[in-house]
């Protein structure tokens, strides 16, 4: 089939899911994208009057609002719906009605979501799809999170992905890329975003993509947590929303995966896939650790606009219709998690998941192709083959362990006077529970960590240098000033404390680079004088002896002059014991 028979076949179908009237319908509440036969997208204008008209043709059933400014001074709307009447966190909480946040975009050239939502939204509204499933639940729909990224507006922003004509850019003005910075929340639009989480706390988060790479038939793939990760009875719920709504895309047509298609070898498909958990830098990874559900939807870039709006549009529908079907239970099951997060004190929890070697063999829907080398770059290419649809049968790693396992403090964390401020302000971002303790605590006794190595990126990751560090929790006696903070693990956003907090979690504030001057080294002796020290100090025994040992067991550093040097800097009294040391500590005891 060619590229425009194939189009003209998409479109058919998506116009085939609309009702009768669709052609009728008031072109205030249809978007750019419809009218053209879902061949273009509009600009952001467009939302904002689409907002206003939802919720003027709409009035007991949709308010417009606005949740934050750009850095370029637009507004970021949200559409808040329901006919339940519950249009403010209380009223929702009040009535134990679930919220279901659905995020348009994210990543602004993968424009899907914003057409697809308004085309859903409508339908919705109407009963024409998903009937009455707005009576149970709070809809927010945000159609574009990256809104200055969306007005970097041209063709091609996206080569690998066919339509719209023109979309937006991946990125914000700020050069943010919004779907690495849910912890870290750097950027001004995060922030808005998580207040607005904070207020509402949605039971699920849905974040629309489109996915790139390589050219294959599946149309979209699915990813949910709590699945493989986070707390073990709350998987039922994610893992019944992953599996309600690959059921419906399928018989719907599309040919939906549970996993991200991207290859375990970049371009080779015959090295399969490998499943995981996302760290918390993520959308998914992130809402797991709130004990809530996050969704990944990424339709794929090959496929034509229509059929991705179409998909996108169905997906969206068959989220809808399921939480409104089982999400009071599945918020119950949710608070139940939240109660036992707020036990986790003294009991391990994983930080980190990893796929193990252990493979299994599935067809995959790709299409024929050779991989020969490339006149222009010289590299091995894979080029493929559309007129001829072939079954890949490859290895999928699909077997999820803990990575990364850390036994929670007892009490909590200590956040020291000099690192109050700037903590707090993550704390609060996140709606994290702490508090300023108001007096000193003298010699409290505390786990410190302290690094035995660390290893920081060899270039910046989002305006940051990431740092890793390897090392272990051991009790030592602090003082600590007035003003401190003490942030108790006893509450219900435990698992998110420790990601911030644990000095080796995968997205911890250390590994952001925030803490990155404490472990430079800022004082040191000359080496000269180091030499001098360190004839003085072989006069002990005891240190004479174990540089004796030392130099006889570690190769290594027997040729090493800096290592040997530092032997000795580390035994002498103007050593700095603040050096390497992870400025947050742990705590057996809360304080009074």
């Amino acid at each position: 089939m060619t590229r425009s028979l194939r189009s003209t076949a998409l479109l058919a179908a998506l116009l085939a899911v609309l009702p009768v009237h669709a052609a009728l319908a008031d072109t205030a509440l249809t978007t750019v994208s419809e009218r053209s036969g879902f061949l273009k997208t509009g600009r952001y204008d467009e939302v904002i009057a689409l907002c206003d008209a939802f919720a003027k043709r709409y009035p007991d059933a949709v308010r417009c609002a606005d949740f934050g400014t750009t850095p370029e001074g637009r507004p970021m709307k949200v559409l808040v719906v329901s006919k339940a009447g519950a249009f403010t966190p209380d009223a929702a909480q009040a009535q134990g009605l679930p919220v279901t946040l659905i995020q348009g975009g994210i990543h602004a050239g993968e424009i899907d979501g914003k057409d697809a939502g308004f085309l859903a939204l409508r339908q919705v509204l109407d009963d024409e799809a998903a009937p009455g499933a707005l009576d149970k639940q709070v809809l927010l729909f945000v159609p574009v999170f990256n809104v200055d990224g969306h007005e970097r507006f041209a063709r091609w922003n996206r080569p690998n992905q066919r339509g719209p004509e023109e979309m937006g850019w991946r990125t914000t003005a700020q050069n943010y890329n919004l779907n690495r910075d849910y912890t870290k929340a750097d950027s001004p639009e995060m922030q808005a975003m998580l207040r607005l989480v904070n207020a509402w706390d949605p039971l699920s988060y849905i974040d629309l993509h489109v996915t790139d790479g390589a050219q294959f038939e599946h149309d979209v793939s699915i990813q949910v947590e709590p699945v493989h990760g986070g707390d073990d009875d709350l998987r039922k719920a994610g893992t019944a929303l992953r599996d309600g709504v690959i059921e419906r895309l399928a018989a719907q047509g599309s040919l939906p995966l549970p996993f991200y298609p991207s290859f375990v070898q970049s371009d080779d498909p015959a090295s399969g896939f490998e499943d995981g958990v996302a760290p918390p830098r993520f959308s998914h990874g992130y809402f797991q650790l709130r004990n809530r559900i996050g969704m990944l939807v990424e339709t794929h870039s090959w496929r034509d606009y229509p059929h991705r709006v179409q998909v996108t549009r169905n997906t969206i529908v068959a989220v809808l219709d399921l939480v409104a079907r089982d999400g009071k239970a599945w918020r119950q099951q949710a608070l139940a998690a939240d109660a036992r997060a707020a036990k986790l004190a003294g009991t391990p929890v994983t930080l980190d998941y990893k796929a193990t070697e252990k493979a299994r063999t599935v067809e995959f829907r790709g299409y024929a192709y050779t991989r020969t080398p490339s006149e222009v770059s010289g590299a091995l290419m894979t080029r493929y083959d559309e007129r001829t649809p072939q079954i890949w049968k490859v290895p999928l790693r699909d077997e999820i362990v803990p990575g990364l396992i850390v036994a929670a403090p007892k009490a909590g964390y200590w956040v020291p006077v000099a690192y109050a401020a700037q903590v707090a302000a993550k704390l609060d971002q996140h709606g994290v529970s702490y508090r300023k303790v108001a007096a000193a605590q003298a010699h409290a006794t505390v786990e410190a960590f302290r690094a035995e190595k660390t290893s920081f990126a060899a270039q910046s990751v989002e305006g940051h240098q990431r740092l890793s560090v390897t090392g272990t929790w051991n009790p030592e006696t602090q003082d600590l000033r007035a003003g401190a903070l003490f942030v108790p693990i006893a509450q219900p956003k435990a698992r998110l404390v420790m990601a911030l907090l644990e000095p080796q979690a995968p997205d911890a504030l250390l590994a952001w680079g925030e803490f990155n001057n404490n472990f430079e080294r800022k004082e040191y002796m000359e080496d000269y004088v180091a030499e001098d020290v360190a004839r003085q100090m072989l006069k002990e025994p005891k240190v004479k002896a174990a540089f004796e040992q030392r130099l006889r067991d570690d190769a290594e550093f027997a040729k090493s002059p800096h290592a040997r040097l530092e032997f000795f800097a580390r035994r002498h009294s103007s050593w700095d014991t603040r050096y390497q040391l992870y400025p947050v500590l742990r705590t057996d005891r809360a304080p009074r």
